[in-house]
């Protein structure tokens, strides 16, 4: 059994505050420890439940947020920034199951430092009309690959956003959103118990879900801030301009769908900073 973990941070419990998550002061030192924590915790809960490797992709910032030494069960680490696959960077179709580790709800959603890739640029995206955040957006991967997402966990929004879109999918619900910048948390070591106890379960569970089937044609529908950044991400082959501020990206395959989408956040980037 190999398990995939993509881990973000926004979604850690104790984590509310942006320097938390970026930088090199005391917080953010201190939301990376509690970080770690948390991708430990789904890696036992993982080897508990019959998996003997697991690789685990930083997909947050920087992307190189984790101590290497310091993963559990000798874990393999993917990081740095400018993966080609980003937050999916690693998988393939010889994984048996996706974990999405400290996520956090899309843009727009009442939830703690909610936010879909680039919130200078982003303001919605829908997958086939439901409003997704970036877990939906990356099981597009999944999709390709035929593996299924078994786990999510994070706040209760970024959970239940996930959880609308993949059938049998685990949550570990370890913050309830007050506000964008504040969370009611489980004990951090309530919040890694909760992890590994649903991976393990997760992992047990596997072969009775399916891989994301996002019918035959995929299709992302971005809002985005301004027009520039709209025109911007036309320059991207299968990027269309669907509204002033707005582009649909759609195919047969789900892989094409995710690079383009990736594609464009990275290109428009530059000039979402510009305004």
């Amino acid at each position: 059994m190999k398990v995939f973990l993509s881990s973000d941070m926004e979604g850690t419990a104790g984590v509310v505050a942006w320097e938390q998550c970026v930088g090199e002061s005391l917080e953010a030192q201190g939301g990376r420890r509690l970080l770690l924590d948390e991708v430990n915790a789904a890696i036992e809960g993982a080897v508990a439940g019959g998996a003997d490797e697991v690789v685990v992709n930083d997909s947050h910032s920087t992307m190189r947020n984790l101590p290497p030494n310091e993963l559990a069960a000798q874990a393999s680490y993917i990081s740095g920034a400018h993966k080609p696959l980003y937050m999916m960077q690693g998988l393939d179709d010889s994984y048996d199951a996706v974990f999405f580790v400290s996520y956090h709800g899309s843009i727009g959603a009442p939830a703690g430092l909610s936010h879909t890739y680039n919130p200078q640029a982003i303001t919605e995206v829908r997958l086939n009309g439901a409003i997704t955040g970036e877990a939906g957006i990356n099981a597009l991967v999944a999709a390709h690959h035929g593996v299924p997402v078994v786990l999510v966990t994070g706040d209760r929004l970024a959970c239940s956003e996930t959880a609308g879109l993949l059938k049998g999918v685990r949550e570990a619900v370890v913050k309830e959103p007050v506000s964008r910048m504040a969370a009611h948390s489980l004990h951090p070591g309530r919040a890694c118990a909760l992890i590994r106890e649903m991976a393990e379960d997760a992992v047990r569970a596997t072969p009775g879900i399916d891989p994301p089937d996002f019918g035959p044609t995929p299709t992302l529908d971005v809002s985005l801030r301004t027009s520039d950044i709209a025109e911007a991400a036309t320059w991207v082959r299968g990027v269309e301009r669907s509204g002033d501020r707005a582009i649909t990206i759609s195919d047969p395959d789900p892989l094409v769908v995710f690079r383009s989408f990736a594609s464009a956040v990275l290109l428009t980037r530059t000039v979402a900073e510009m305004m």
